[in-house]
């Protein structure tokens, strides 16, 4: 399906719980759900059995690309970040050379990303330029607005 990406054991213990559940509980709340529905007569022309299908379709979507992700995770642990340069849960400080503005980002998955803890994705462009640069060197993203270009300034594991 796809390629491997690389988790915290906390990020993919989220994935595998929500995979459990949506296995367990989720599985037998909707057939619980389409059997009530089903229930309430003539299948053709019930829109509740309808929407209890199309839910249903939905939640084994979800549990389909679950299994994807959790099959194709590897867990990245802190002690084997290497910190001479910037690489995946690493937490690198950087300084936008062009209006001089200085943040920390740590780099995770795609799915633990969460920006307003600082955390991006480094399959994101930022993520992607940042990727193997050291201390001192100068990172080019391409972004909507044009290239935007960010310095590296300290690596660490916070």
């Amino acid at each position: 399906m796809s390629s491997v990406s690389y988790y915290t054991e906390e990020g993919l213990k989220k994935l595998k719980d929500e995979l459990q559940e949506l296995k367990t509980k989720g599985r037998a709340d909707m057939a619980k759900q389409i059997a009530e529905a089903r229930d309430k007569g003539d299948l053709s022309e019930n829109a509740e059995y309808d929407a209890a299908k199309d839910a249903q379709g939905l939640m084994e979507m979800r549990i389909s690309e679950l299994e994807g992700l959790v099959g194709n995770a590897r867990i990245k642990k802190q002690e084997d970040v290497d910190l001479s340069k910037v690489s995946i849960l690493s937490t690198v400080k950087i300084k936008n050379l062009k209006n001089g503005m200085e943040v920390k980002y740590t780099l995770v998955s795609e799915k633990e990303a969460d920006l307003k803890s600082g955390k991006i994705s480094y399959e994101s462009p930022i993520g992607k330029g940042l990727l193997n640069k050291k201390v001192g060197e100068v990172a080019e993203v391409k972004a909507p607005a044009g290239v935007m270009e960010f310095e590296v300034l300290d690596i660490t594991l916070d």
